[in-house]
């Protein structure tokens, strides 16, 4: 897969992750539990850890397994979300997270689409999807804007440490061309 380094949407500029963005971020989500909440990882409890996670994301890209992209607003460099494309072969998996004050006001969905757009735009590129946990009516709502369809319910799926130390049920959405 051949992703750019940034890409724009009307409000939104998704760029490649930068060390520089620890302290942002960290302010912003990574250690906001309400944030965290359905996500696969416990909040950070020191900068350090996102540190870990963006020395992570570098190595990945670099890699050309994964592409997150941090989300900030056009103009401005402070970063406000992430989006990451997971590389599965003809398949990609979206993973998203959003500071809470910029909920509820359509820029996950706009950058969903913007990745999806992208997405299968590459030729060796047929199918991407998203899961979330069955109580996360919001990021099915995301999906559901972003024009992906609701496939069915994962049973005992995905560990999301901040609810349960089972596996939890989650919902699959998915986008084919």
């Amino acid at each position: 897969m051949n992703a750019p380094e940034t890409v724009q949407t009307e409000r939104l500029d998704l760029r490649k992750p930068r060390l520089a963005d620890a302290s942002a971020i960290f302010a912003a989500w990574t250690q906001d539990p309400e944030v965290t909440r359905y996500l696969t990882w416990k909040p950070h409890k020191h900068i350090s850890a996102t540190e870990a996670f963006l020395e992570r994301c570098i190595r990945v890209w670099e890699a050309g397994t994964d592409y997150p992209y941090v989300i900030t607003f056009i103009k401005q460099d402070a970063p406000v979300g992430m989006i990451e494309i997971h590389v599965k072969g003809f398949m990609l998996e979206i993973g998203y997270a959003l500071a809470r004050p910029h909920w509820g006001k359509g820029f996950m969905t706009e950058a969903l689409r913007k990745v999806i757009e992208f997405g299968l735009s590459q030729p060796d590129v047929f199918r991407l999807q998203a899961t979330c946990d069955v109580e996360n009516i919001a990021s099915a709502r995301v999906m559901e804007k972003a024009a992906m369809v609701y496939e069915g319910m994962l049973r005992r799926y995905v560990l999301h440490p901040n609810i349960s130390n089972t596996p939890r049920d989650v919902f699959l959405y998915a986008i084919v061309k």
